[in-house]
């Protein structure tokens, strides 16, 4: 049996930490200077590195099955919460009619959507392009899709194609091509240039954050077609530099924890109740300390990615029995 890597469960979790406690400081990142810039850090990696890591554990796309259990993983949790996200808004926003879009995901749901699409655009290009071809033809297609004037939400199209590059590069990526990441010299470099593009920020509040959400058109960012592409395009660049700024940073020690990094799911569909629900909390209103917003991100990440979490919701987002049910043998 082939030795598990614990190193990709540790990059797993604090990369879903790090998507909670983005949510956390949304609410407060024009209130300070320090909140936005912590903020911009964050969303330059965050996603498109959990984009990266799902493409480099989908190499198993052209195996018998596989596009037929990523539907079921995927497309299930994605239906029955887009209808319980729908009635948590008409309940806490006490909206006068309840309605349920099967176009538009709900919230943080677009990921299940463009997660389905990535492992079907991908079962595609291993069929018929090279990997630089397709590479090239990804990028090309994530600078093209801002130019659209349609709705980029409908069905996670802008999301799709500004992100599957990552999704692509992941999955022709080799475990070898992390170890240069680990090495002193890189280390240093890649924490000194975060710390300059954080610094960036600080000092430039006036960036919009939809830059960094690929679900705007450039005419909804007020750019043209030309700037559009050269802003997409840096902003490729600076996502690749704090990807492999995080992979650099995270450590290959296991503890208690760290194979809870299996179960981001039910982090990333749970952990939207809480952030939610306390948006329209009136004491919150004033940001509190990021020491507490730190806290509150680990402790849902920890909570929601705990073993008895995960016993608890598997039978309904994965369809199978709780380990405490299940019988040696079945």
């Amino acid at each position: 049996m082939k030795k598990r890597d614990y190193y990709f469960d540790n990059v797993r979790l604090v990369l879903i930490f790090f998507v909670v406690f983005g949510h956390l400081l949304r609410p407060y990142i024009y209130e300070r200077p320090l909140i936005y810039a912590l903020y911009m850090s964050i969303y330059l990696f965050h996603m498109p590195a959990f984009i990266f890591v799902s493409g480099f554990f989908a190499k198993g796309i052209m195996r018998p099955g596989y596009i037929k259990k990523v539907t079921g993983k995927l497309l299930i949790p994605l239906l029955i919460f887009q209808v319980i996200y729908s009635v948590f808004y008409f309940w806490i926003e006490h909206e006068e009619a309840l309605s349920v879009s099967l176009l538009i995901p709900e919230w943080s749901l677009w990921f299940l959507l463009s997660l389905f699409f990535w492992n079907i655009l991908l079962r595609i290009t291993v069929n018929w392009l090279k990997p630089a071809i397709a590479i090239a033809l990804a990028i090309a297609a994530g600078l093209l899709s801002g130019m659209i004037d349609e709705p980029l939400q409908v069905l996670s199209v802008g999301r799709t194609f500004v992100f599957f590059p990552f999704f692509l590069i992941g999955y022709y990526a080799k475990k070898e091509w992390f170890a240069p990441l680990f090495t002193a010299p890189a280390r240093i470099i890649l924490l000194f240039t975060a710390a300059i593009l954080f610094l960036f920020f600080y000092k430039n509040t006036g960036i919009q954050i939809e830059w960094l959400f690929g679900s705007k058109s450039y005419d909804d960012l007020e750019a043209g077609p030309m700037s559009g592409v050269a802003w997409r395009l840096l902003v490729y660049v600076l996502n690749v530099i704090m990807i492999a700024f995080i992979l650099s940073i995270v450590t290959h020690k296991t503890f208690f924890f760290t194979t809870w990094g299996q179960n981001t799911l039910y982090v990333y569909l749970l952990h939207g109740f809480f952030v939610q629900a306390s948006r329209r909390v009136h004491t919150l209103e004033l940001p509190p300390s990021l020491f507490v917003l730190f806290l509150t991100a680990a402790a849902l990440t920890l909570l929601l990615s705990s073993p008895p979490t995960a016993a608890l919701f598997r039978p309904f987002l994965e369809q199978k029995r709780p380990s405490f049910l299940t019988k040696k043998g079945d």
